[in-house]
């Protein structure tokens, strides 16, 4: 069986949270630099280069998109991507309200996507992989749920529940 892609487009909120952090992110440094004390300070280098480097590493776990192989879900990454297997996989459904109403515990909220562990009263748990959340699918595993945000939900959600039955 061939291999499938899919994108990861981003929410009109993804895009605002982004814009906007990325701002504060790469305005900091500046704004610091103008008011330079003209002693050196470890701390104000550190408070210098710390956002930058947050932005950085944030754009490099940026999803990019989803593939589909035959053993496994790849996240696509800049450079390098997430594997998860599909061993165990018992559903995966297209559901554009899944995420509504979770809490971070752990992760990215908005800078360049909505990634690591949420919890909601519909999911429980769960670990999600999204940037646009209207596009949600929840793919259901003995031991964990995830949730992707592939730009197809519906043809995503056939393409593993093909697998499943396989």
């Amino acid at each position: 069986m061939q291999t499938m892609k899919y994108q990861a487009p981003w929410s009109r909120q993804l895009k605002w949270i982004t814009a906007l952090t990325s701002v504060i992110l790469l305005g900091i440094p500046l704004l610091l630099l103008d008011k330079a004390p003209q002693a050196e300070s470890r701390l104000y280098t550190v408070a210098i280069l710390l956002p930058p480097a947050i932005f950085v590493l944030s754009a490099l776990f940026a999803i990019r998109g989803y593939r589909i192989e035959r053993t496994a879900l790849l996240i696509l990454r800049f450079g390098w991507h997430t594997r998860i297997p599909l061993q165990g996989l018992t559903s995966a459904e297209a559901d554009p309200e899944a995420m509504h109403g979770s809490i971070r515990l752990f992760g990215n909220g908005g800078l360049f996507g909505f990634t690591g562990l949420y919890r909601n009263s519909k999911l429980g748990r769960y670990r999600a992989f999204a940037t646009d959340s209207s596009r949600a699918v929840v793919l259901h595993f003995p031991e964990r749920t995830l949730v992707v945000t592939p730009d197809r939900p519906a043809q995503f959600a056939a393409a593993l529940q093909q697998k499943i039955s396989a």
